[in-house]
């Protein structure tokens, strides 16, 4: 049965929170937390692997043809990009819609963001053939009085890759200094009282310094809020602002923002239900948060199904042969028309379970559904970028992509990578704000008339 009534079950005291919440940073992991961080070791592996052999042969390591110049390396940018989304969006937006159900999973969602952006950037750079030059994409004021080729996407994604993180970092960091501060003075040996002493900036938890932390953090977050919509836009010109079939398109940047929550939110599912029941934190992340999520995953495919069906109907109202050769031939019959179909199985009729109060209490069903959204969100860039490419103007031209084992190590590779930072950040952070928690109890409480 769906327990929707509270985001905290029981009222438990401020003491036992402690316990619980922080105590996630030093209690001894279990066995399934070593599995997931020795998959991240070989996921990382893999990742050094393929990455040397493109640094070392160049990009002709990659499946990477004439004329599909763009193939994984593009399409894994936009899906990391993506599912760093929703961080920032439970973060920041429902705080300043006041959301009581974002405390509890916010921070592990933020932590999710950052690590999938440091996925993310890796792929523009390595994209460039010669990565050590990347920082010519930066306006650094030059002697030689060279600057980036403003043109080109590549700086318009650099300025906005670094904005979000940065800004997401900051925010980050700034919600976590009072349980840093609690961990200082909690932990049970002096070499971590020492650590989380030095990270905690000598945060009293005075009234004043907590007024302080507010107003910092509440600006944090309203400035955090517009990159929500500004950075997946600026990823999403980088095809709006081209000729290709299919990519020269007025609605991509609201469609592409649309995607990118719906694949963070899968996302978050994804990773927080097996770390509810590990940690065993079933009291404060509450069956309700998880029917929130697949609410909001319910809400969002909604939005990308009516940006298909209105890609269609553009394609066949502008009359143009190509546009209608994209939509109507290509994706439906051409090479990788398998991927186009697994995207509107994954995107548009999977989520559809959530109608369901069945589907949305039901951790197996949550979860492979989750799964399934991530996969089909791939494949939306998958057919976006290398079936465009690959069907465009010149049929003398066309070309199928395939990509090689390099592709795939460095995309397997950075899932691992991104499995290893997270389960250490499992390890090391007290994953669940212990502040917030511990005021939304008393709130409650009050509100309860105790």
């Amino acid at each position: 049965m769906m327990t929707t009534e509270s985001v905290l079950i029981g009222r438990p005291s401020d003491a036992e929170l402690s316990d619980q919440l922080l105590g996630t940073a030093w209690r001894p992991w279990r066995k399934l937390g070593w599995i997931v961080y020795l998959i991240g070791i070989a996921g990382a592996i893999s990742l050094v692997t393929g990455i040397t052999l493109t640094v070392t042969y160049g990009i002709g390591m990659w499946g990477n043809n004439i004329p599909v110049g763009w193939g994984f390396g593009i399409i894994n940018f936009v899906w990391w990009i993506g599912i760093g989304h929703a961080g920032t969006f439970i973060s920041a937006i429902l705080l300043l819609l006041e959301q009581r159900w974002r405390t509890s999973i916010n921070r592990f969602a933020e932590a999710m963001t950052l690590f999938a952006v440091l996925q993310a950037a890796l792929f523009p750079v390595l994209h460039l053939g010669r990565p050590w030059l990347a920082y010519w994409i930066i306006p650094y004021p030059s002697t030689m009085q060279v600057w980036p080729q403003f043109k080109s996407a590549l700086p318009w994604d650099a300025a906005a890759i670094t904005t979000y993180f940065t800004v997401s970092l900051v925010f980050w960091y700034t919600g976590l200094i009072p349980d840093l501060a609690a961990a200082r003075d909690r932990a049970p040996t002096r070499a971590k009282r020492i650590a989380y002493g030095i990270f905690a900036l000598g945060f009293s938890g005075a009234a004043s310094s907590y007024r302080h932390y507010r107003i910092v953090y509440g600006l944090l977050a309203g400035l955090s809020t517009p990159l929500v919509l500004s950075v997946h836009s600026i990823v999403s010109s980088d095809f709006a602002t081209t000729l290709v079939p299919g990519w020269h398109s007025t609605i991509f940047p609201p469609f592409f923002v649309a995607g990118a929550i719906f694949s963070g939110f899968g996302m978050v599912l994804t990773l927080i239900i097996p770390v509810r029941s590990l940690f065993k934190l079933e009291n404060v992340i509450t069956k309700r948060h998880l029917d929130n999520l697949a609410k909001m995953l319910l809400v969002t495919s909604m939005i990308l199904t009516y940006s298909y069906i209105l890609e269609f109907f553009v394609a066949w109202y502008s009359g143009d042969e190509y546009e209608i050769y994209q939509f109507f031939e290509a994706r439906l019959h051409g090479p990788g028309a398998w991927v186009f179909y697994t995207m509107i199985i994954c995107n548009v009729l999977v989520p559809q379970v959530f109608w369901s109060k069945w589907a949305r209490s039901s951790l197996g069903v949550l979860w492979f559904a989750s799964i399934l959204v991530n996969v089909g969100m791939w494949a939306e860039r998958f057919v976006i970028i290398v079936i465009g490419l690959q069907r465009d103007y010149l049929p003398s031209a066309w070309h199928v992509f395939t990509p090689t084992p390099t592709d795939w190590s460095i995309f397997l590779g950075t899932i691992g990578f991104f499995l290893l930072l997270f389960s250490l950040f499992l390890r090391f952070v007290p994953f669940v704000p212990l502040t917030e928690v511990k005021e939304m109890k008393h709130e409650m409480s009050h509100e309860e008339g105790h």
